[in-house]
């Protein structure tokens, strides 16, 4: 049991060490020219709603990744698990930042507009 605890932590230090996927929290996030009208005002509730952890334009903070990410390219996590990590929140398991508590007050409506605006700026940033 031991061996495995250790095997462990070496894995996430791995993980998180400087040639890993999370070692830079933030991104240099490329905008789209024109966003749709769905993505513009879910563009909107994201930076007031999100951006305090996820950063402006989802590029990423401290405490909490960017979503301008592979990892969260539509094949790995579909539309549905943002409503998910929305309205249920999400327990930590791919990052080091801790569980992301649901986001109350935030409409079924708002968080479409969420989805689409994350996915137009994936798109643009080569995230398909």
């Amino acid at each position: 049991m031991r061996r495995i605890a250790a095997s462990l932590v070496v894995v996430v230090a791995l993980m998180f060490s400087a040639g890993s996927a999370w070692a830079d929290h933030v991104v240099n996030v490329r905008m789209p020219e024109q966003l749709s009208i769905m993505a513009d005002l879910g563009g909107g509730v994201f930076n007031a709603v999100c951006a305090k952890c996820h950063g402006t334009n989802a590029a990423g903070t401290d405490k909490g990744p960017s979503l301008i990410h592979r990892i969260y390219e539509p094949s790995h996590h579909s539309d549905l698990s943002f409503v998910y990590a929305v309205k249920r929140g999400v327990l930590a398991h791919h990052w080091p930042y801790g569980d992301m508590p649901p986001q109350l007050g935030v409409s079924d409506a708002e968080v479409l507009g969420i989805i689409e605006f994350i996915r137009e700026v994936q798109r643009e940033n080569g995230i398909h």
